[in-house]
């Protein structure tokens, strides 16, 4: 289904940007860094969070992933250079790791087969929040002149050949069942997820600092845990609880900590260990 989903985006957002005079040609430099955004966002993102859930609650998982914004703090300050960590900052990193590990608790000490299962999927979550905070980063530092929609097209083109092969490698197709909800589902996604959410992303990216993209956090883990609650019946328990009031706290401090700016020698340090 995200084959499907981003093959079909990818393709009618650059017919359109074609039709309607927008830039669609690129250098191949840029070309293949659209190919590793749209691969980390969309592949290393979305796939992963996928698989996940097919072992993780959603609630769990939209908590898992509500430490983004950390990333974000990390590889902002590493890949862009512009700021160093404030104490506020690191204090937020300190109290989201500590969230991580109550909500993951219950996996840590539980042993068995299932236990295992859990925490590998809680952990491939952490991946999947790391991969989609570095491909944010480096669209933030790539892609600032190019046009925002056709850039949705040609990274969600990508990411759709990417998961089109993770499908044949794993065998996912004699999984496929092609009923009215699945390609309602799949309709909705291209549509509100793809042509619109993805590319109001990307253009956010390039017009609003990082931090303040990444505030969606606050808001997505409260909505998932309520709706699995109510509509899936997942379980709430206090490692539940108390780890998404410690792990929203964090991402409350990370995003609101003020921006400590580099001297020039700091940056082109900085700069130096990127290119090293």
């Amino acid at each position: 289904m995200c084959a499907t989903r981003f093959l079909i985006a990818g393709v009618f957002m650059l017919a359109f940007c074609g039709l309607s005079g927008r830039t669609i040609v690129y250098p191949p430099r840029q070309l293949g860094q659209m190919a590793v955004i749209g691969v980390l966002l969309l592949v290393g993102g979305n796939l992963t969070l996928s698989y996940a859930e097919r072992y993780v609650p959603s609630g769990l998982s939209a908590l898992i992933l509500a430490v983004t914004p950390l990333w974000f703090l990390v590889l902002d300050s590493l890949l862009i250079g512009h700021h160093r960590i404030s104490r506020r900052g690191l204090a937020g990193l300190g109290l989201g790791i500590a969230g991580i590990v109550i909500l993951l608790w219950p996996d840590l000490t539980m042993a068995g087969t299932l236990a295992s299962t859990h925490l590998w999927s809680s952990l491939s979550l952490l991946l999947s929040s790391f991969t989609w905070a570095l491909g944010s980063v480096l669209s933030k530092r790539w892609q600032s002149v190019a046009d925002p929609f056709s850039a949705a097209g040609w990274e969600t083109t990508f990411a759709g050949v990417g998961n089109l092969l993770f499908a044949v490698i794993a065998g996912d197709f004699s999984r496929v069942i092609w009923g009215v909800r699945g390609i309602s589902a799949t309709l909705y996604l291209v549509v509100c997820g793809s042509w619109i959410g993805y590319t109001a992303y990307i253009f956010l990216l390039q017009h609003v600092p990082t931090s303040k993209v990444s505030t969606y956090a606050y808001v997505n883990p409260v909505v998932a845990v309520f709706l699995g609650w109510l509509i899936l019946h997942e379980r709430v328990d206090l490692h539940i609880l108390a780890g998404s009031v410690i792990v929203i706290a964090s991402v409350i401090l990370v995003t609101s900590a003020k921006v400590k700016t580099r001297t020039a020698n700091e940056q082109f340090a900085a700069a130096e260990t990127v290119a090293d």
